[in-house]
């Protein structure tokens, strides 16, 4: 009789539907969230990361129902509490890989004080930031990232507020890694969140997610093929910031100021052009103001990237130098019982 082979489960490789559960997908057809899950099932695959490693995380809104889509470990926890959670989870099992999907509702109103946190103590974590600039599961009010002036079921008279900028809160927060993408364009989707995913530290990305309910077509001047040429400027590290048909257009730095020149029209030369350097905090800031509206193209892809010391590694090493330094008796009791204590007879 032969013997039975066994192969371990971590050298079996992976494909995209392994990652897929068997919930049924309930987001509104034509939802740009679907590109967003078929993006990270790929992503996840192509990581060759035992899928018990991958844990997904979640608040409340129409991204959160991401972990009932993955088919991993994940929590779908309470409105704007997802970077709580996932701290928790990160400094415990530092060898998970965990990942947040929230919306610019979730994140950025009620769950603002955590998520500047979580960025500033760089917790080896990836948020996925889900913006379409409205409230879509509660039907349509306007969120902290709705344009000045918007109508909506909250502001029949327009929104009276300024919309909060996502990546320059970020770069504000001292985050390690920052990136937009689009749900649209799914090979420049696919390449940011691989690179958020080998991202050591924080890695922040917003996503720029149509809501076709809601807000159908926010994004859409950014993704439309016949418009995205001169609205888009895709960041290469080392290469020029061109845009255009066919290239012709860059950003070159005056004095302070970006300013966008017409290489056709003479204006400027491929050399007078800045060149895109994710290790540059000024220039990713700079980029990060870049509205869109302003006679500039909208930046694309990886604006800061940095290494520093991840918050999980850091509280790690307190445990176990403490440990070190007290070898007690590890038991409750004993420890309970530890340093001043008495008894009331």
């Amino acid at each position: 009789m032969s013997a039975v082979t066994t192969v371990p489960l971590s050298a079996v490789k992976l494909t995209n539907k392994d990652y897929e559960s068997d919930q049924e997908v309930r987001w509104c057809p034509g939802c740009g969230d679907y590109a967003i899950l078929r993006q990270t099932q790929k992503v996840l695959a192509d990581l060759d990361i035992p899928r018990e490693k991958h844990v997904f995380v979640s608040g409340i809104g129409c991204s959160s129902r991401f972990p009932y889509y993955m088919n991993t470990y994940g929590f779908h926890t309470i409105h704007g509490r997802a970077p709580a959670f996932a701290t928790g989870i990160k400094c415990v099992q530092p060898d998970l890989t965990v990942w947040i999907a929230t919306g610019d509702g979730d994140a950025l109103s009620i769950g603002g004080n955590h998520l500047i946190h979580i960025i500033r103590r760089n917790v080896g974590v990836k948020i996925l930031l889900f913006n379409n600039r409205i409230y879509g599961l509660t039907k349509g009010q306007y969120s902290p990232t709705s344009s000045f002036g918007k109508l909506t079921a909250s502001t029949p008279m327009g929104s009276p507020d300024h919309p909060l900028n996502p990546l320059s809160l970020a770069l504000g927060c001292e985050a390690t890694f920052v990136a937009r993408t689009l749900d649209r364009d799914l090979e420049h989707l696919g390449q940011t969140l691989h690179a958020a995913a080998k991202h050591k530290g924080t890695a922040f990305v917003e996503i720029l997610q149509n809501c076709n309910v809601f807000n159908d077509g926010e994004w859409f001047e950014y993704t439309d093929k016949a418009t995205k040429p001169l609205s888009t400027l895709r960041l290469e590290d080392g290469q020029p910031l061109v845009y255009g048909q066919n290239k012709e257009r860059g950003i070159r730095l005056n004095r302070f100021t970006l300013e966008p020149v017409d290489m056709s029209k003479g204006e400027a030369k491929i050399e007078d052009l800045m060149k895109a350097d994710s290790s540059d905090l000024n220039q990713a800031l700079a980029l990060s103001r870049i509205s869109g509206k302003d006679g500039l193209p909208l930046p694309i892809g990886v604006l800061y990237k940095v290494e520093r010391n991840c918050f999980e590694d850091d509280v790690v090493g307190q445990v176990r130098k403490a440990q070190a330094e007290k070898p007690s008796k590890n038991d409750i009791d004993s420890l309970l019982r530890a340093g001043e204590t008495w008894t009331v007879s």
